[in-house]
């Protein structure tokens, strides 16, 4: 069935004219890659009673949105705050899900105290090592057997592909990623682990990538695969740079994931594409042009869009594990806010009342093309 004519008889079953329950996503690509979001707080909390049947219905792998980061889970020397974290696996555990830890080594969401001693001193070499032992030891030790794949390293890349100066980078050396990764296997041999990072779609950082990869593969690091993370516009990167994106690391040998998946729609308020969280821009009624809702033919170009990656991601199942969008609903988007506060964006497969929209049936239709 061609696209166009799909998405009008799936308009029908979005709005209960059909009278048969919504599909499921995890049951359409049975078979050839796993398809997840990421959740927060109130979601495995049970509180959010919006995209908590979404969830439970459509996903059969999870990551936190924040629950497993340094800040949340170790806020201070000696002391860990599990709460959320053991609330997140539990929940993911009631359902049957692909758990994912995220994430174990990154430069930013992390206290300024992991690198300074007790005099607000830059740590040496072997303390932060020390550190940083200790954090991903006790953390995926304490999931042992339940957390099923980590990203153990994020973002260590700059747009050009050479190594961000971050304090890991700067205090360690070169090598803190070998570290990071040794450790996490070390605390849990059986757990897949991954390098996770944004833009991979751009030549140059793609190529720095690829050069890291060959280098941690060569000196024996226990690799996993890596996390597209997929943060992309509605008009780019296109089909040829997501799968010659896909090819390049599958060739390595490495599991190919898209770890973070949303389309943004909004115009361009930065001249850079990237996904530093850093970022940031004044909002104006330019940069905000969709708050009484998205046009038709914004749907249906946010519908094309969606098809166009998930054709490419059928194409390479083979190489690939999974693929997890960057949250539930568009009401929870971390878009809304970046990189300018208080947009509405609509980057998600399902609209702010958790209705489908047609970039759902647009993704759904395209796990037929592998049959």
């Amino acid at each position: 069935m061609k696209l166009l004519a799909f998405l009008v008889l799936a308009a029908g079953v979005a709005h209960g004219q059909a009278g048969s329950p919504l599909p499921s996503l995890k049951q359409a690509y049975h078979g050839l890659f796993r398809i997840g979001a990421s959740v927060n707080a109130a979601q495995f909390e049970g509180l959010d009673k919006i995209a908590d049947p979404i969830i439970a219905a459509q996903f059969n792998t999870i990551s936190p949105e924040n629950a497993l980061k340094w800040q949340s889970v170790h806020p201070s020397i000696g002391t860990y705050n599990f709460d959320q974290a053991d609330q997140y696996v539990a929940y993911g555990e009631k359902y049957k899900m692909f758990i994912m830890g995220h994430c174990l080594v990154w430069h930013s969401q992390t206290p300024r105290w992991v690198f300074e001693d007790s005099e607000g001193k830059p740590l040496t070499r072997e303390a932060l090592l020390q550190r940083m032992h200790d954090h991903i030891r006790t953390v995926v030790g304490r999931y042992k057997g339940r957390i099923n794949g980590w990203d153990v390293v994020n973002e260590a890349l700059n747009e050009d592909g050479t190594m961000r100066q971050s304090p890991w980078y700067r205090i360690i050396g070169d090598d803190f990623i070998v570290k990071a990764f040794q450790f996490a296997h070390e605390a849990d041999p059986g757990a897949q682990l991954y390098y996770n990072d944004y833009s991979l779609e751009n030549e140059a950082k793609r190529k720095g990538a690829a050069e890291l990869m060959r280098k941690l593969k060569a000196a024996g690091v226990p690799i996993t695969g890596i996390g597209l993370q997929g943060h992309v516009k509605i008009d780019g990167p296109d089909a040829i740079q997501e799968a010659a994106t896909i090819e390049a690391f599958a060739s390595l040998g490495l599991q190919v994931n898209v770890s973070e998946l949303d389309v943004d729609v909004l115009p361009r308020t930065t001249k850079s594409d990237s996904a530093d969280i850093s970022m940031t821009a004044a909002v104006t009624s330019q940069s905000n042009p969709y708050t009484q809702g998205l046009p038709e033919e914004m749907q249906q170009a946010l519908a094309k869009r969606y098809a166009e990656l998930f054709r490419v991601f059928v194409e390479h199942h083979g190489s690939m594990g999974r693929v997890t969008l960057w949250g539930v609903t568009d009401r929870e988007s971390w878009l809304n806010n970046f990189p300018s506060r208080g947009r509405t964006n609509y980057p998600l497969l399902f609209d702010r009342e958790g209705k489908p929209k047609p970039a759902f049936f647009a993704v759904l239709h395209e796990a037929t093309n592998a049959r």
